[in-house]
């Protein structure tokens, strides 16, 4: 007997194979301040074709950032390394769920040589969460770094990183490298972890935060939020005590925004006035740098907000040598 393999009228993998049976839920239609235009500009064009060329993948793209038309128009771009499937299934997240392939052995030199191309003065880097590897792929992150340093050594590099769950000594090495930013993200309040965050664990991910700085005070450590998942507003500014415990220098905070029918639904569209007073909250806690808007995302406007981080940073150190 002979069996035969269809691979030309077979269906495509699903994207989220761990979300085709959930029911669907309700997309409530957006409010004007939420909404943007495509992305059809030159340098977006550009920046693509840059992308591409070296054979990477962005977090713009496979996460659906509403930002991208304007970051790529001015060729600021957040690189996804590791591949773009994850080994986890966040309610929230678009990047495809799965086994994931082996790591790239080239793709630190391609990252580098992007970088230069697109004449990067501040890169951000981030990548999907690889359980399947020892070292939840710390070294790739070292690796990296240390390609961008070498090819751009005046781009300041910051990195978004996975929680690195029981993966001892991954997140030491990674600091080692001494990137000027490492930024990882809670993404909900604790008491949507279980339906909207399942595989990662709260406190373990503070942890990691003050971790950061106790190994290296030098290094700005960064978080970001979702609002609009059900969260309450105590439960915001608990999450923001959270984070000053671990002396977090900078939080984001933006709009939860339903990728398909099959993840977790928008429970509410916060507004602009509301956003405003989150922002004026968490300066009040201590942070150095707020983001606070509906369309905020981690990596929007990166550079410039390391530039008023670091100034911000050297004015409180200055108030504190003269007080």
């Amino acid at each position: 007997m002979v069996t035969v393999l269809d691979t030309v009228s077979a269906k495509p993998r699903p994207r989220h194979p761990e979300k085709a049976h959930r029911p669907d839920q309700e997309v409530l239609r957006k409010p004007e301040w939420i909404r943007v235009k495509a992305p059809t500009s030159k340098g977006y064009l550009e920046t693509r074709e840059i992308v591409k060329s070296n054979n990477l993948v962005t977090v713009c793209e496979e996460a659906g950032c509403p930002n991208i038309g304007e970051c790529w128009d001015k060729k600021h771009a957040t690189f996804m390394i590791m591949g773009e499937i994850c080994t986890r299934a966040c309610a929230f997240c678009n990047v495809a769920t799965g086994i994931p392939g082996p790591l790239d052995p080239n793709e630190p030199a391609n990252v580098a040589r992007a970088v230069r191309e697109m004449g990067l003065t501040h890169v951000v880097v981030t990548s999907v969460d690889r359980d399947d590897l020892k070292d939840g792929g710390a070294q790739h992150f070292v690796d990296v770094i240390h390609a961008i340093r070498e090819t751009s050594p005046e781009t300041t590099i910051e990195i978004l990183t996975p929680d690195f769950l029981r993966k001892d000594g991954a997140l030491e090495g990674v600091v080692a490298a001494r990137p000027d930013v490492f930024n990882h993200n809670l993404e909900t309040v604790p008491s949507k972890y279980l339906t909207v965050r399942p595989g990662a664990r709260y406190f373990h991910s503070i942890r990691l935060l003050q971790r950061v700085k106790e190994l290296d005070p030098s290094i700005f450590t960064k978080s970001g939020i979702m609002v609009g998942l059900g969260e309450e507003r105590n439960e915001v500014q608990q999450l923001m005590d959270d984070l000053r415990s671990a002396d977090v220098d900078f939080i984001t905070i933006g709009q939860y925004l339903q990728p398909t029918r099959k993840h977790h639904p928008v429970k509410k569209f916060v507004t602009p006035e509301e956003f405003k007073s989150y922002e004026t909250i968490a300066y009040t806690k201590g942070f150095l740098m707020v983001s606070s808007s509906p369309l905020t995302r981690s990596s929007h406007h990166a550079g410039d907000d390391f530039t008023r981080l670091r100034a911000a940073r050297e004015a409180r150190l200055s108030a504190a040598r003269t007080a």
